[in-house]
């Protein structure tokens, strides 16, 4: 912050420190210019309004300095951010997802008391001290099952001489080691994932899990991560997990009998449960820029994935690769729907479209010269036509804040056909 011993003002010097001031006072207003709405560090601004209130104080009559005043208050309102009303229409996929969060906690959890009940005959009477494989023979632990808590992956995830696993317990009181490399840990795992795509963005990232297991071998490993393990070897059983659970929110169960070797509890219903849900469906061919982007929108916001990848240009979700980034981004899209922001604006006169490719008559002059056989017979020259088109959006927060400046993201059209997001990735 500028004083007045650095930025004395006299009757003397009162015009040149008005310039003075005018000029940090332009650079701020073209700072909140550039934010478009958005809020941020304006670098300009302790300078300008120092400088200002220091003049205001020593000559608050001059009209100069009143113009000053003037335009430094509506900065500092500018600077602040453009808002809206956050109405429940916006926000109304939050509370159908902690709906149907609650709904799968429900099933999640009578699905796991009935998998203990099943089990009930074959589980250890006690999980500690671990079963020292020194002292119990494998063919007593046969068609045993243990249920364990407290499990970290990755945290103790470790690559052993005879496979991956994680280290559950310690050594005082004995340890399991949790097979992960075979199906029974891959199928429920990735089902819990896709819980979590389809379901419930609330869960995020897991990383400590309760396993109902089955022992079916006993090891003996360093169990650290890396190449250079510098402890000590532990003689451990071995489990296979049956059931991977996530209170409050899911529970993964391994069939072996499935392409995906493992589903959710209740995984069958979700999309019945959801189609009340969405308010889109589907992109019709005649679809605009502007529409294709609100549907775009309104796909990560309801959860509905197949809608979300029919919006995107097919050449970018043709082979696994793709695949997996079409869902690395929609974890992302999700995440920031649930963390950041909570709707987002198309701005429909901010539209732009241009031909990149083939022929172009956008300003119609040639036309007027030219019949539609002549148009076609030019328009076969230049061979595809393809169109691309600026959307801009703003995203908003559940306070009604704009939240930066607005985003443009990229859509693509061929030959006149329907249009595509291109950029898909980009935030709102």
């Amino acid at each position: 912050m500028v004083d007045s011993t650095n930025f004395n003002v006299t009757k003397d010097n009162l015009t040149m420190r008005i310039g003075q001031a005018e000029m940090y006072l332009k650079e701020f207003e073209n700072e909140v210019k550039r934010a478009q709405g958005g809020t941020g560090n304006f670098r300009s601004k302790e300078d300008a309004l120092s400088r200002i209130m220091i003049l205001n104080e020593f000559a608050p009559d001059d009209p100069r300095i009143q113009d000053l005043f003037a335009r430094a208050k509506a900065c500092i309102i500018g600077s602040t951010g453009n808002s809206t009303e956050i109405t429940h229409d916006m926000i109304v996929y939050l509370e159908n997802e902690e709906n149907i969060r609650k709904l799968y906690a429900e099933k999640s959890e009578k699905g796991w008391n009935a998998l203990l009940a099943k089990y009930q005959d074959k589980l250890l009477d006690k999980v500690y001290p671990a079963p020292d494989p020194r002292e119990t023979s494998l063919e007593d632990l046969y068609d045993r099952y243990v249920v364990l808590t407290d499990v970290r992956y990755p945290a103790n995830q470790f690559m052993g001489i005879t496979g991956e696993f994680i280290n559950v317990g310690k050594r005082s009181s004995g340890m399991y080691f949790v097979r992960i490399d075979t199906r029974k840990w891959l199928g429920p795992y990735e089902a819990v994932k896709r819980y979590r795509r389809l379901v419930d963005s609330t869960m995020m990232e897991v990383d400590e899990w309760t396993v109902l297991a089955r022992i079916v071998d006993t090891a003996m490993e360093i169990p650290e991560a890396g190449e250079n393990k510098v402890g000590s070897a532990v003689f451990a059983v071995v489990v296979e997990p049956v059931a991977l659970y996530v209170p409050g929110h899911v529970l993964g169960i391994y069939d072996g009998e499935l392409e995906n070797s493992g589903y959710f509890e209740g995984e069958d219903e979700v999309a019945a449960i959801k189609e009340s849900w969405y308010t889109e469906k589907e992109v019709p061919e005649d679809v605009t820029p502007e529409r294709l982007v609100e549907i775009f929108r309104q796909a990560i916001k309801e959860k509905n994935y197949d809608l979300y990848v029919d919006c995107i240009q097919e050449e970018r979700r043709q082979n696994p690769t793709q695949e997996s980034l079409l869902l690395y981004y929609w974890d992302l899209h999700q995440e920031r729907f649930h963390g950041e922001y909570v709707h987002a604006e198309v701005v429909p006169e901010a539209t732009k479209i241009t031909v990149v490719k083939g022929y172009n008559d956008d300003s119609g002059l040639e036309s007027y010269f030219l019949t539609q056989e002549d148009q076609e017979k030019i328009a076969a020259k230049f061979g595809e036509k393809v169109e691309y088109a600026s959307v801009q959006t703003v995203s908003f927060d559940k306070n009604g804040k704009q939240l930066g400046s607005p985003v443009r993201r990229n859509l693509i059209r061929t030959n006149g056909g329907r249009w595509y997001v291109r950029d898909y990735e980009i935030r709102f």
